[in-house]
């Protein structure tokens, strides 16, 4: 399918006409777990920014609900960043790392169906209207600016219904990425309390969802849901921590690296990699039409994409409310995930999350704090993560 040639400018030249190219150093650049340099390979970093999705504010869409906004602008910007991650989830699994947009260029099969289950429709999987709906369960009311804790729990809830990408989407509370709980999640037939090869009868709870309640081909039983983990964090009180500058840009350097949704508060980015000590980032706050696709299914697809060179900003000016993004197709790439944590958590500065085998005694369970039907507890994991609640109290031990 070849997508139809658009008018739409990619960049409000106001904005970003003044957006510098890389900078001339012998620094390495690093772009969700891929090395370039910046003397050398500039056509290649601007490819490979090109070729992340870009999702930013739309007006002119379908009303929210029916009755409800027809533009995101000036609220939409978490949840743009949201599917900004996931959409970069959907690449690695349907087409990989490596692939290329080519503007102008018959596109593959699965990249439309990737920009579809994002496009500005009641019935994508990943809209904005699928995204704002589903927040009410969250506690957010449409319209209302979303934090990186929340869009984690509503990506998570939207993915059961995707059966064609058959995600398993993990969010780690409490700073912690517990083991045992991922490896149910991704091979929920395996009965662990029986032993690694035991098949479980019943689909188990996990996490407040039902995992392995489709039924799977015999043939299935022994493969690895593709993972996406999600982890949302908070790297300091109003400002990002010194101590956690160098972990946040090993977690860029990982191959399984999805990058980071956070920014400033109150203004949301997606960061995809660094230079140096300046993070690289799309911005979603650029309003664009809605697209609407033809009946044959074309639509021009040139405004997902960043064509330019991408915004820059001091690491420290990050603000420390952030959620950063993993993805995983095989088993091997968790455990290859999971030895480089440990590795980095033995380097300096501080550990940003914690890596444990199994659930920790002192930990409250996931089923107990039941996360994602309760509006209490949403609310109070919603204050601690998001960046818009910033009233804490230090305690004394």
């Amino acid at each position: 399918m070849v997508f139809l040639p658009t008018a739409t400018l990619t960049y409000d030249s106001l904005r970003f006409g003044e957006i510098e190219d890389f900078p001339e150093t012998s620094e390495p650049v690093w772009i969700l777990g891929k090395q370039f340099s910046a003397l050398t390979e500039k056509d290649e970093i601007l490819a490979d920014v090109t070729s992340r999705l870009w999702f930013t504010y739309r007006k002119n869409f379908q009303p929210i609900g029916g009755t409800g906004p027809t533009s995101d602008t000036g609220w939409g910007c978490m949840l743009r960043c949201g599917q900004m991650i996931l959409g970069e989830a959907l690449i690695f699994r349907h087409l990989g790392r490596d692939w290329r947009w080519c503007p102008g260029q018959r596109q593959r099969a699965e990249y439309i169906s990737i920009l579809n289950a994002f496009i500005d429709k009641k019935d994508s999987y990943y809209s904005i209207h699928q995204i704002a709906q589903m927040g009410v369960g969250e506690g957010k009311s449409i319209g209302q600016w979303y934090g990186p804790n929340t869009v984690a729990q509503v990506l998570k809830k939207l993915a059961v219904f995707d059966s064609w990408s058959r995600l398993a989407v993990h969010v780690a509370m409490d700073n912690t990425v517990v083991i045992e709980e991922i490896k149910r999640l991704c091979m929920p037939w395996l009965d662990f309390d029986r032993g690694a090869c035991a098949v479980s009868d019943e689909p188990r709870e996990m996490n407040g969802d039902l995992e392995g309640a489709c039924a799977l081909a015999e043939e299935e039983t022994a493969l690895w849901k593709p993972l996406v983990l999600l982890i949302p964090l908070r790297l300091g009180l109003s400002d990002i921590n010194e101590a956690y500058i160098e972990p946040l840009k090993q977690c860029f350097m990982m191959p399984q690296s999805l990058g980071v949704i956070g920014g400033k508060p109150n203004s949301a980015h997606y960061f995809i990699g660094f230079v140096g000590d300046e993070l690289i980032y799309l911005d979603p706050h650029t309003t664009q039409p809605a697209v609407d696709p033809s009946e044959c299914g074309q639509f021009p697809d040139d405004s997902y994409h960043c064509q330019h060179p991408p915004c820059r900003m001091h690491i420290c000016e990050l603000d420390p409310s952030i959620a950063a993004g993993f993805f995983c197709q095989t088993e091997d790439d968790f455990d290859d995930w999971c030895a480089q944590i440990r590795k980095v958590s033995n380097c300096r500065g501080l550990p940003m999350f914690e890596l444990v085998d199994s659930q920790p005694s002192h930990l409250i369970s996931t089923d107990v704090l039941n996360l994602t039907p309760d509006f209490s507890d949403s609310d109070r994991l919603e204050r601690f993560f998001d960046s818009e609640d910033e009233e804490f109290e230090i305690l004394s031990l």
